[in-house]
């Protein structure tokens, strides 16, 4: 080999070198769409709050690459605008991941461009089992409404519950809930007397808690979206008296850690299934509300923050196996578990939903005298109960 031909096989090869360290070593954006403003910004507020969490305790890279999340908000459950975002965010800044989707219509909307981009989407929150039908890059790391509804069934109805009406809000969430809610408490003996259906947009329910309170049952089941919705709701169950007139209450996310202290002693006692606690006992979940505290003081973590938590682990594996193929990705993110601050949870290889346990919470005053949902009984390891393929 001459001299000039061994530079120019030397100079190629360090390009080709450089190329593909460069390539490597690429930054994979993450576009996270949520609604950081109006009513609703408590979800992407303790979305982004968690992933900065998540980045302070991993780091940001992973598998040679730089991570970065781009925010993008929709304003609340708006289908239109969160199309759009998730456009602007495959299009203009090149994404090879989305997440966030607090509302279901919002990750409806996107389903056709995950499955034209193949580009794998993490669903945060929005629990309607349906949605994963919808495109084969949907993954989700909260929870589904029959996953949590038929738990709570079940121990209302081996825990003197005989009688009982179901309120929920008036969308696709609400309506798992009802019927995953009803069909088990009935198959385990109970008498459902009416499904109330609240629309999702209100938060005066003093007319449809004094129906329930006038109607003979013994309980009342509820759901409706973690934010003013919840608090309103229970808000008025005890300042209508239903708790006095026997009427107990069962939900699942409705004594939110948000806004659980501004409930007052009222909320004590309140019993919910739910997935989370910011007071579960265990190591990890004492290191991760113990990071939130100490980079955004103030803030409280939730279900929102832990679905966003594992929402960022889940996206790190796949990149670390996969990069930035979404086809490859999704199938390696089946069947992944991992330990959650939550506890243990596994990627379902088939509903693509974490199998979790579901926690039976009860409100009481802490040692610091804050309110918090004290676990008291664990279902293991619940799939999403909702999902027909």
């Amino acid at each position: 080999m001459t001299f000039s031909k061994l530079t120019l096989y030397l100079v190629a090869s360090a390009a080709f070198f450089t190329a593909g360290t460069l390539a490597q070593a690429e930054t994979i954006k993450v576009g996270v769409i949520a609604t950081f403003s109006g009513p609703n910004a408590i979800w992407g507020k303790q979305f982004r709050e968690a992933i900065d969490v998540y980045v302070a305790q991993h780091g940001d890279e992973v598998g040679g690459h730089k991570i970065q999340f781009i925010y993008k908000d929709v304003g609340g459950p708006n289908a239109d605008a969160s199309k759009a975002a998730a456009q602007e965010l495959l299009v203009r800044e090149g994404v090879k991941y989305l997440a966030g989707f607090d509302f279901t219509p919002n990750a409806v909307a996107v389903a056709p461009l995950t499955k034209q981009a193949k580009v794998p989407a993490v669903i945060f929150n929005a629990g309607t089992s349906s949605i994963n039908k919808q495109s084969e890059f949907f993954l989700r790391t909260s929870f589904t409404l029959a996953q949590l509804a038929q738990p709570a069934a079940e121990w209302a109805a081996k825990n003197g519950s005989k009688k009982v009406i179901t309120a929920v809000s008036d969308y696709n969430p609400g309506i798992d809930a009802e019927t995953a809610f009803a069909a088990s408490f009935e198959k385990n003996g109970g008498t459902v007397l009416e499904k109330i259906r609240m629309p999702l947009q209100t938060n005066d329910f003093a007319p449809f808690l004094q129906r329930i309170k006038n109607s003979g049952a013994d309980t009342v089941f509820t759901f409706l979206p973690v934010g003013p919705a919840t608090f309103a709701f229970t808000k008025a169950y005890n300042e209508n008296g239903l708790k006095a007139a026997g009427v107990s209450f069962i939900g699942n996310g409705e004594t939110d850690e948000t806004t659980l202290d501004a409930l007052g002693d009222q909320a004590i006692g309140l019993v919910t299934a739910y997935h989370y606690s910011d007071v579960h006992e265990s190591g990890l979940n004492k290191s991760f509300v113990a990071k939130l505290k100490e980079l955004h003081p103030g803030s409280r973590a939730n279900m929102a923050s832990v679905g966003a938590y594992d929402g960022a682990e889940l996206i790190y594996r796949m990149i670390k196996a996969a990069g930035t193929d979404g086809t490859k990705a999704i199938e390696a993110a089946k069947g992944m578990e991992w330990e959650s601050p939550r506890g243990p949870v596994k990627m379902d290889p088939v509903s693509r939903t974490v199998v979790q346990n579901v926690y039976l919470r009860r409100v009481e005053k802490g040692a610091d005298g804050k309110l918090v949902n004290r676990e008291f009984a664990t279902v293991p390891n619940v799939p999403d109960l909702g999902f027909n393929p």
